[in-house]
């Protein structure tokens, strides 16, 4: 499933997304950065996103693994790119990057009396 997120954004994207509970994970086959969020303990199932920047809007790349690869050396696998959980999670995005849009700047915090001497 692909979302558009409009810019601008309140922070960059690999911060956003790690907001939103994922994490960052880099396939040494793939060379690329694609971002997880677990279902549970386990790795998989896992929710996984590929981000991609234009120049007026964030797109997401969203579907859920069920399960790795089985096959050594393919990248296929039982992905489902659109379902209920699918649907729930790309509400859950939504949701969390309009409240962020909502949410004023935070004022900068001042800096204590450890911070002013080895800061």
């Amino acid at each position: 499933m692909k979302l558009a997120f409009q810019k601008p954004l309140p922070d960059n994207s690999r911060n956003l997304i790690r907001r939103l509970g994922y994490a960052e994970h880099r396939d040494p086959h793939a060379r690329e950065i694609s971002y997880v969020r677990r279902l549970r303990t386990d790795f998989y199932p896992r929710f996984h996103v590929y981000l991609e920047e234009t120049e007026n809007a964030l797109m997401v790349n969203l579907h859920l693994d069920m399960k790795k690869p089985s096959y050594a050396g393919t990248s296929a696998h039982s992905g489902e790119y659109d379902g209920q959980l699918v649907e729930q999670e790309a509400g859950r995005l939504r949701a969390g990057v309009a409240a962020y849009q909502a949410t004023p700047p935070e004022e900068p915090k001042k800096k204590g009396l450890w911070s002013k001497i080895f800061g």
